[in-house]
């Protein structure tokens, strides 16, 4: 009989959890469940953030593996006569990949199907039919017939609404399908440094952190950061795929399978330079892929971390990922495995010498 894939299940149950920005409880009770084992104490900040601390060399220096805990969904804001549910979009979403999904809405009584539905485009003119759809337009059909049905089923303004999809490993074994890659992969990263770092000796105190409200402005790594105060960081994320048709290199030059992204450049931070060099060293020492990466737009945890205290060295190292801020996305498993290598031995070289050398480099 086929031995169990532990790790294979972790990613399954990490994905399949729900957790947009607010709300991200059931995704943060997968995460402890996973990483308590590999941590010698687990806690949260006062916004929700999960940190799992493991104590290498207790005057070492502090270093701060951060992944976050929500998913792009929708939040109920009202409720019309005919018992349609209308909705704010809670992180960001493009209109094209919205309509006629399922939806999952979260309330006191229990989850809830829904799908998510617009006038139809039989009966629109021409001219319209060929424009996209305003997110404004859309409403989330629950099959209720009136206001105080869907109240009766439990729907209330505040709820929150999930994308609903089933974790599918491919027929390449390597590429799997789910949502809410961006982040659970951030935070299957981290489970897996602690779990990688267990029995190991490293000299530093290492925390494993699943952040709350990244989609909305990086909210839960800068109180996590505050509370932790970090000497290094990394934000652990997804990054853009650009083998897909249509995409130059020019648009997006990373493939899946071929290593962790390094992050140069996004609109949240310049990438701390003796950091990167550090990382990228370690990289070619140990013959881990990698790739570069830069983004005009968007933003990591790195962002926040970088910025408490009297500033922190960070970087982001992510996974090329395609279709994120879908229902759907894909990526494959040697990027993560690799990520994880890659940070393990990071750590492991990363003493107060070795700190102080990259912050004052």
């Amino acid at each position: 009989m086929a031995k169990k894939d532990e790790t294979l299940q972790m990613l399954k149950d990490l994905t399949d959890a729900k957790g947009v920005p607010g709300n991200e409880r059931e995704a943060r009770d997968v995460m402890k469940q996973y990483i308590t084992p590999y941590a010698d104490e687990v806690f949260t900040d006062n916004l929700g953030s999960l940190i799992a601390k493991k104590v290498g060399n207790k005057k070492g220096p502090s270093v701060m593996v951060a992944g976050h805990l929500d998913e792009v969904g929708f939040m109920v804001t009202r409720i019309d006569d005919h018992g349609y549910v209308y909705f704010q979009t809670v992180g960001g979403w493009w209109s094209q990949v919205m309509l006629a999904q399922r939806v999952t809405i979260m309330t006191r009584n229990g989850d809830l199907t829904g799908v998510i539905g617009s006038k139809p485009p039989h009966i629109l003119p021409p001219e319209q039919r060929k424009k996209a759809v305003d997110i404004k337009d859309m409403f989330i059909d629950i099959g209720a017939s009136s206001r105080e049905e869907a109240m009766e089923f439990g729907v209330k303004p505040g709820d929150s609404v999930v994308p609903y999809f089933e974790f599918t490993q491919m027929k390449n074994e390597k590429m799997l399908l789910a949502k809410a890659w961006d982040n659970r992969i951030g935070c299957a990263i981290a489970i897996e440094v602690l779990k990688q770092l267990k029995g190991e000796k490293h000299p530093n105190v290492v925390y494993g952190v699943g952040t709350v409200q990244e989609e909305v402005g990086l909210r839960g790594a800068r109180t996590s950061a505050n509370l932790i105060n970090p000497d290094i960081a990394f934000g652990v994320d997804v990054g853009i795929a650009g083998d897909t048709p249509g995409v130059s290199d020019k648009d997006a030059s990373s493939k899946m399978g071929e290593g962790p992204q390094i992050i140069l450049y996004d609109a949240s931070m310049v990438s701390h330079k003796g950091l990167r060099d550090f990382v990228t060293d370690t990289a070619d020492a140990n013959d881990i892929p990698y790739q570069f990466d830069s983004l005009a737009g968007g933003g990591t945890d790195s962002g926040s971390i970088h910025l408490s205290h009297d500033g922190v060295p960070a970087l982001s190292i992510t996974i090329a990922t395609r279709y994120i801020h879908s229902h759907a996305a894909m990526l494959h498993r040697d990027d993560f495995e690799n990520a994880v290598r890659l940070i393990v031995e990071v750590i492991k070289g990363l003493d107060g010498d070795k700190v102080q050398e990259i912050t004052f480099n």
